[in-house]
This record gives C-alpha cells, sequence and structure tokens, in this order.
C-alpha cells in the first residue's frame, strides 16, 4: 500500500517540487491532501450533541431548509405585492428589509432622511404600514423574519399590533426578529441608542416574547454583516458566537432563567465563495455554540443548539459580467446546504448595482429549488461528515475563534470588546489586506481582474422614485395622525419615555403607543429623550495597503504623484470621505480612507449620517480639494447633486466632487451632468481610483502599465 511519503514523493515529482500549500486569510495552512492521519477527533452523529453534523437527525431527508428571499422596497404595498408573487411561486417564508430611515428610528418626514425613504427597503412609518405589508398573508400561518436592530422596539410593537389586528394572538405569531445591536457597532452602523441602553432594549424584548411569544426567535445574532464589512470566516465565527454569549449574560443578568429563553435564540451567516471554509463554519459554530451554552449553565439540549439562517455573500457580487453571479450564488448555497443551514436566503444576480427586479430574484429563488428538488442532493445526512479535508477544517475553525473567544471573555465580555474597538479595527484590517489583494489580483474574481469582458452589457435594473415614495408616506402620517386620540397617544408615548427609568418593559410599552397609533420615529423619540442618540466618526486602519504594495510600480507611481501635487500646492492633496444619508455600511469607505492614506493623501473620514449641507461645512473647514461621497444605499441621485449645489452655493466649485459604491452604470451620466468628476463603482483598483483623482488635480498621471 502507497503512504503518504510515497503520494508527496509523486506530487513534489508532478509539480517540479512547487509548494502546494495555501494559507487562507485566516491563517489557516490547507494541504494539498488530507488522510485520516489528520482527524483527531469524532464529529457524532446529526441531531446529537454537540451538533456539529447537524440539529436535526434526519436534517433535510426528513424537511428541506426554509426558503427565504430578503426583500422590501418602496412602499408597503410594492413590497406586499412582491411578496406573494413570490410565496406563489414556491417561496415558504417572508424576510423583510426595512429602509434606513426605519432602521434608524426616523419617520420619512424626517428632514434627515430625504434621499432615503423606500430606497433600500421597504418604509414602515405607522402599524398601518404594517397591516398593509402583511394584507393577505396570514401570520398564524406565515413565519416572517425582520432584519432590524436599531429601531426593534418600534418594528415588533407593529409586527404585534398588526397581528391582533389581523386577529391573530401575539402567541401565534412566528418568526424571528435581528435585534443584534452589538454588531451594529462593529460594522453595519444602523444603532440608534448607546450600547447599554441598546442592550437593556434586548433584555427586555427577551423577556416579553419569553413569556407571550413561544414561536418567536427573540434575537437572530449575525455574523453576517461582519463577512461583508471584510471579516475572514474565523473572525465571522469568534464574534458572533461571542455576541450570542454576552447577550445570553445580559439576559440571565436580568433576571431570565437561561432554559427559558436561550432556545429561541437563532444565528445568521454569511456564505462566502471559500466553499469548504464556509461548510467547516457552520459545523464548527455549532461545536462552539454547544460549548459556551454548557459553560453558561445551560441544561436543555436545545438551548446549546445553534440553528442558522444563512444568506450567500453580497460582496461576492460583481458589477462586471455580472451573470456571473448566478454562478457565485449556486456555489454559496451549495456551501450553506451542505454546511447545515435552516433556512436559507440567495441573493440576486443584480444586487451588486441595485434592488432586485422580479426576473433575477425568480432565479435566485429558483437556485434553491433546483437543489432541493433535482440534484438529489437532500437525500443524505451531511454528506461531507467523514472527509479528512472537512473534519480537519472544522476543528481548526473551532480552535482559532476559541482563541478570540478567550480573549474577548478575558477583556470582561463582547460589550466591552467593542467599546474598546478592537473587534472593528481587527475587521477593518482583514477588509483593506483582503482589497489590496484583489487589486493586486492575488485573489483572483472572474471578470473583474481577470478574464474581463472589453464591453459590459448594461442589466435591466429596479429604480424606486424616492421623491413619490416619501411624499405618499408623509400623507399617511398626516391620516394616522388626524384619525388617533391624541391624548391617548401622549399619554402612552410618556408612559414609554418612563418607562424607559423606572424599569418598565419597553416592548410591552411600545405595543401600547403603537396601538395608539404613535409612530416610529414617536416611539424612537420616546425611548431617545432618555437614552440620546449615539453617533461615531469612523476611524480607518494604517498601513496594510502600504505594506501590501511595497515593491508595487503602479503604487510607486501613484506616490511620487501624490508627492509632485505636495511640492504644487504646499501641501498633501486633501480627500473628504463622505458618507450622507442614513447608510451606515462604511466597509468602502475606510478602505478609500485607508489606502489614500497610504498612498500620502491628507484624508478626513467624516461622520456617519451627515446631510449634504454637513458635508458642505466639514469640506470648507478642512479646506479639502476633493469630496469623495461614499454611497451603498441608494439615496445618491438625491443626495450628492445636492451636495454639489451647495458647494456651488458657497462659491467652491473648485472642490472636485468623486462618488464611489453600489452606483449602477445607468445613472453614470445623471451623476456626471450633476458635476460628478470621477465615479468608481463595485470592483474599480483603488490604486487606480487614486491615479485619476491625481489627473482631477491637474497632475499628469500616466496610463496604468506605462513606464513599469
Amino acid at each position: 500500500m502507497s503512504t503518504y511519503d510515497d503520494w508527496q514523493a509523486a506530487a513534489s515529482k508532478e509539480v517540479k517540487g512547487k509548494d502546494l500549500n495555501w494559507e487562507t486569510p485566516e491563517g489557516i495552512t490547507v494541504k494539498p491532501l488530507y488522510t485520516a492521519a489528520d482527524v483527531s477527533e469524532d464529529p457524532g452523529l446529526p441531531g446529537f450533541a454537540p451538533f456539529t453534523r447537524g440539529v436535526r437527525a434526519s436534517m433535510y431527508a426528513g424537511r428541506p431548509w426554509t426558503i427565504r428571499q430578503y426583500a422590501g422596497f418602496s412602499t408597503a404595498e410594492e413590497s406586499n405585492a412582491f411578496y406573494r408573487r413570490n410565496l406563489a411561486a414556491g417561496q415558504k417564508g417572508l424576510s423583510v428589509a426595512f429602509d434606513l430611515a426605519t432602521h434608524r428610528g426616523y419617520d420619512s418626514d424626517h428632514p434627515r432622511v430625504v434621499g432615503d425613504v423606500g430606497k433600500a427597503g421597504v418604509a414602515i412609518d405607522t402599524v398601518e404600514d404594517m397591516k398593509i405589508l402583511f394584507d393577505g398573508i396570514p401570520l398564524d400561518q406565515m413565519s416572517v423574519s425582520m432584519t432590524m436592530n436599531g429601531a426593534v422596539i418600534p418594528v415588533l410593537a407593529f409586527f404585534i399590533v398588526a397581528g391582533e389586528e389581523q386577529g391573530v394572538p401575539v402567541e401565534q405569531l412566528d418568526g424571528t426578529i435581528q435585534n443584534d445591536i452589538l454588531k451594529e457597532f462593529m460594522v453595519r452602523n444602523t444603532y440608534i441608542y448607546p450600547p447599554e441602553p441598546s442592550m437593556r432594549i434586548i433584555s427586555d424584548i427577551f423577556a416579553f416574547t419569553s413569556q407571550k411569544m413561544p414561536k418567536f426567535n427573540s434575537i437572530s445574532i449575525s455574523g453576517y454583516h461582519m463577512q461583508e464589512a471584510g471579516a475572514t470566516q474565523v473572525q465571522e465565527l469568534a464574534f458572533t458566537i461571542a455576541d450570542g454569549m454576552e447577550y445570553v449574560k445580559y439576559g440571565v443578568a436580568s433576571g431570565l432563567d437561561i432554559d427559558r429563553f436561550a432556545g429561541r435564540l437563532s444565528f445568521f451567516f454569511a456564505i462566502g465563495m471559500n466553499f469548504f471554509m464556509e461548510v467547516a463554519k457552520l459545523r464548527a459554530a455549532r461545536v462552539l455554540w454547544h460549548r459556551v451554552m454548557t459553560q453558561l449553565g445551560a441544561k436543555d439540549e436545545r438551548s446549546k443548539m445553534l440553528r442558522t439562517h444563512c444568506q450567500t455573500s453580497g460582496v461576492s457580487l460583481t458589477e462586471q459580467d455580472p451573470y456571473n453571479n448566478v454562478i457565485r450564488t449556486t456555489i454559496e448555497a451549495m456551501a450553506a446546504m451542505l454546511g447545515g443551514t435552516q433556512s436559507l436566503h440567495t441573493n440576486a444576480l443584480d444586487e451588486a448595482i441595485a434592488l432586485p427586479t422580479d426576473f433575477s430574484a425568480r432565479i435566485a429563488r429558483n437556485t434553491q429549488i433546483v437543489i432541493q428538488e433535482e440534484t438529489g442532493m437532500t437525500k443524505v445526512v451531511d454528506p461531507l461528515g467523514g472527509s479528512y479535508y472537512v473534519e480537519a477544517l472544522t476543528k481548526e475553525l473551532v480552535d482559532k475563534a476559541w482563541e478570540i473567544i478567550e480573549r474577548v471573555e478575558a477583556e470582561g465580555g463582547m460589550a466591552k470588546a467593542v467599546a474598546a474597538g478592537w473587534p472593528k479595527a481587527m475587521i477593518e484590517e482583514a477588509a483593506a489586506a483582503r482589497q489590496a489583494r484583489v487589486d493586486r489580483a492575488e485573489d483572483v474574481i472572474v471578470g473583474v481582474n481577470k478574464y474581463r469582458l472589453p464591453n459590459e452589457d448594461l442589466l435591466e435594473t429596479l429604480e424606486v422614485d424616492n421623491a413619490k415614495v416619501r411624499e405618499g408616506q408623509i400623507a399617511r402620517i398626516a391620516a394616522v395622525k388626524a384619525a388617533r386620540d391624541e391624548a391617548k397617544c401622549q399619554a402612552a408615548l410618556k408612559a414609554l419615555t418612563e418607562g424607559t427609568t423606572n424599569g418598565g418593559n419597553l416592548l410591552e410599552l411600545a405595543v401600547e403607543a403603537a396601538r395608539q397609533r404613535a409612530t416610529l420615529g414617536e416611539i424612537s423619540a420616546a425611548m431617545e429623550a432618555t437614552f440620546g442618540r449615539y453617533g461615531t466618526t469612523p476611524t480607518p486602519v494604517k498601513g496594510i495597503y502600504g505594506s501590501a504594495y511595497e515593491f508595487d510600480r503602479r503604487w510607486a507611481q501613484v506616490v511620487e504623484g501624490v508627492e509632485a501635487v505636495e511640492r504644487r500646492l504646499g501641501r498633501k492633496p486633501k480627500l473628504l470621505v463622505a458618507k450622507m444619508g442614513q447608510d451606515g455600511h462604511d466597509r468602502g469607505a475606510n478602505v478609500i480612507a485607508s489606502a489614500f492614506a497610504d498612498m500620502g493623501f491628507d484624508v478626513v473620514s467624516g461622520p456617519l449620517f451627515q446631510t449634504p449641507e454637513e458635508t458642505v461645512v466639514l469640506a470648507l473647514d478642512s479646506g479639502v480639494d476633493v469630496v469623495g461621497a461614499s454611497s451603498l444605499a441608494a439615496g445618491h441621485k438625491t443626495l450628492i447633486p445636492e451636495l454639489i449645489h451647495r458647494l456651488r452655493e458657497a462659491g467652491r466649485s473648485d472642490i472636485k466632487v468623486i462618488a464611489g459604491g453600489v452606483i449602477p452604470p445607468q445613472d453614470y451620466d445623471f451623476l456626471r451632468d450633476a458635476g460628478v468628476q470621477g465615479i468608481y463603482g463595485p470592483g474599480s483598483n483603488v490604486v487606480e481610483c487614486a491615479a485619476d483623482v491625481l489627473r482631477l488635480l491637474g497632475h499628469n498621471m500616466p496610463p496604468a502599465g506605462e513606464g513599469w
């Protein structure tokens, strides 16, 4: 019989001594061959502790995962029609996406949300909106998942009251509320209140739901947004489990029995393109959760059972050659399935640049249906269990994630770690390193940095008329306020404010305010009166790009260009990276800030959630040459032209305005006509972006490839 040494000699001869080991971004060395010698632990059987191979003994052989599509846009009426079409076509559960105004606790008539209403989700201001959203969808028969964190109290209150008025008692409501505020402070930033009162809100929701909503999952602990923000799979895994530990500890500290509420916790992970890493990650997550819940004192095995929803990666989708996204999503869906997810959302091919159309959503949904119905993959429980590679990789992920979890616990738990800022910094370093690898084509993305098409076909994309949606929402808010008993409504809001200090259950108080037709903004403001509104300014990492490009000639050309502009101006060229509107996703903005600073620009990172007026004031006060507007939530056609208009009003049309992020190519001419001088969509090479900015500043920058 051949030995491992025999194989190694044969392989080395075939590749002429080339090292076939692969170092992953997680710091895991992946070998080209795994054998029984690499597997040190028995993973057990599906349905039995520690649930490595799945939380149910029969898994998909007994019942396939739930097909969900995360969707919401424009008005409640439009979203309801979309949901009903999807349900008729085979979707099994609803996952609601709310617009950013709703996420941040503002009614649609608030001046800070002019460009955000209805753009990246559905606008929900009142109970009436929520009732329309689920019109014709029986809430006693449909599982509803709601991605909501900052405004979780009014949104869940509206859902409960909408159910009541549909004739569904609160005990029969089935679904999940995300309610995961710690990851908001790390990566997604759709928070409202500071960390401590935010954790109090979570404890109140645990208490209410454990007593009154036995079918409802009170939290979905989310790693998804961490990976989307640039985290490695080890970081996503470790920080997600650590977040879950923190929530459990807060629940217990508030007087709840751990086994009373822990079984209603669920998780949410991203599934990217590293296929086997993602399979192993879900298996490792179940092992880790069983371990930590045992340590926290849970006795019921259900409390130790990690159940998860998954979503295919949005970051892996590309604007370039977008039909490749169908392939990417299929591969990611298979990884989620083989890892043992309980439900799954598959992204549509056009989501790198816009909201999905009916056409693209159908392909995404059918991806799951084909896997379930045509492939036979559901017939065997954990078909990759026993794979030498998968078992070894699962163990590696458990061990590396546990190291991070132990650091979190040694420093006082995840809330303190988030306050200290090191998890966010760790993720941002990983994001910058990833972008540098992509820009250097070390990480291949087909159609972007390799096999690029000479000409791109434009996709037909869905566009929301923001002004029309906002106008309709404002009218409905006015009608609701005119029809309500104002005295009863104000009394309910006053009781909610008092509940922030006297220990009343905030969700219970908000449900009463919702019954009296208080708006989402009013309910949020009633708590903000005591808690305050939290704000932060990004602090991008330094040195990641510079070290990655140390010997790169094009990088050196750009650095020389920056130095030339500095000599001409008598100072470094200055860039303001601006995040306008209520979009808190700051990965792209932080990557640009980090890279441009490493290239020698003087970079000002603006606070999140600015208005165009505030951005202009900061630009003038900072003396910048360029404003870079980062847009990921479709507000670019409203906010960026307003920014340019106000710069011109201030007599500073000399300040260049550039734009980057999720911007459909169809909108480029509109933005150029408005005065935008550089547009950099998904997949843009950051070094070439800097070269283009230098040209805008009058430097004769050679094209890429010249003088190398």
